[in-house]
């Protein structure tokens, strides 16, 4: 009999993997994978010794202390500053929106003069914001909306900025100082020798079957505990119909000759532009090579068959999310991650939920 069947081989179902062989290391764990490799979206490996992000770029960062000393336990990290920048036909800018953002885009010198022409933009907005549009504006003002904003966001979510929801950006960081790191968390870092790896590391001693469907080979993984991270909609083969994501297609390239773009992430915010990044993988962990990879980003609609990436939570999905959850109370089963939640989770999320989910549950006291 198995003790924990663990479907998906993402980074929640690796903690829960992790904290049950801390406590028990003669559990009988199966991961159960439909991909053909660990590690979920967090997945990467070597080209021309550079290390890629298969699935977009992934930057490590965490306020969350114990969560910082469960990762390092399995890995070592750099301590990479995530400063991506803009490119608005050919214009350049330091994001997040700082002071840097502010002398190129009005030519002005002190905080006083930013946040004066910020201010009188937001003043546009009069009451309560009705779309993102509306909403950014409030925040940041015009310009910054129109350049950095705009076109970028409606790629990302294939919708005109005006038929958007407002709460999608319910905050806007501003910083009127010269610092062009994007997080604030106190940790920041990319595994030295990869996720792939790390999470490797946290599956040790799990017995890994990939390539393979869970809910074709159900009658297969009786389990005393199953958890399932695929998406909870498609588990209920749709019972109540599809919840929504937007999905990514990623186009990648390896480039003769050392440098691309100078920056671990580029942004084009034209919306023309059908990409919404391009990412050069080897500015992550600094990797020699004379080679250089790069991955083109393009947003777009997703429909069974394609990965899930940013579920839409507008109140029309959450109700319906809600509804299979209710439903799923009737099974002895455990919905976690991304997929299984119907939620976007930054990774030292996801491990801190798998925390919780294990702290927590009496199953997992066993």
């Amino acid at each position: 009999m198995i003790d924990y069947c663990l479907v998906g081989a993402g980074l929640f179902n690796a903690t829960l993997a992790r904290l049950i062989k801390k406590n028990n290391k003669d559990a009988k764990i199966v991961v159960v994978e439909k991909r053909n490799h660990i590690a979920g979206n967090i997945y990467d490996e070597k080209i021309e010794n550079i290390n890629v992000h298969k699935y977009g770029a992934h930057i490590f960062h965490t306020s969350d202390m114990e969560v910082w000393k469960f990762v390092n336990e399995v890995s070592d990290f750099n301590r990479f500053t995530n400063s991506p920048i803009a490119n608005y036909q050919g214009e350049i800018y330091n994001l997040p929106f700082n002071m840097n953002t502010f002398v190129r885009m009005w030519g002005i010198s002190t905080v006083d003069e930013a946040k004066e022409i910020i201010n009188n933009q937001r003043r546009e907005i009069k009451g309560e914001p009705k779309n993102l549009e509306e909403q950014a504006i409030s925040l940041v003002g015009r310009d910054i909306y129109e350049k950095l904003i705009k076109g970028y966001t409606e790629k990302q979510w294939g919708r005109d900025c005006k038929d958007l929801p407002a709460f999608i950006i319910k905050r806007i960081p501003v910083r009127y100082t010269f610092d062009n790191n994007y997080f604030n968390d106190s940790k920041q870092g990319i595994p030295l020798n990869g996720y792939t790896k790390m999470v490797e590391n946290m599956f040790e001693g799990c017995d890994i079957e990939l390539n393979t469907d869970y809910l074709k080979n159900k009658d297969k993984y009786q389990a005393n505990v199953t958890v399932y991270t695929g998406a909870i909609d498609e588990y209920y083969d749709y019972k109540f119909g599809e919840l929504n994501w937007r999905s990514l297609e990623f186009e990648e390239e390896v480039l003769h000759k050392d440098d691309f773009q100078g920056n671990a992430v580029v942004n084009y915010t034209e919306r023309k532009i059908p990409y919404t990044r391009i990412i050069e993988h080897k500015y992550f962990l600094l990797d020699e090579s004379p080679y250089t990879v790069i991955t083109k980003e393009y947003p777009k609609d997703w429909e069974i068959g394609l990965e899930r990436y940013y579920p839409m939570n507008d109140e029309k999905n959450q109700e319906l999310y809600n509804k299979y959850k209710e439903f799923s109370q009737k099974d002895n089963i455990i919905f976690g991650g991304r997929l299984g939640m119907y939620k976007y989770y930054d990774m030292d999320k996801v491990i801190r939920a798998a925390m919780d989910l294990y702290n927590e549950n009496e199953k997992f006291k066993k």
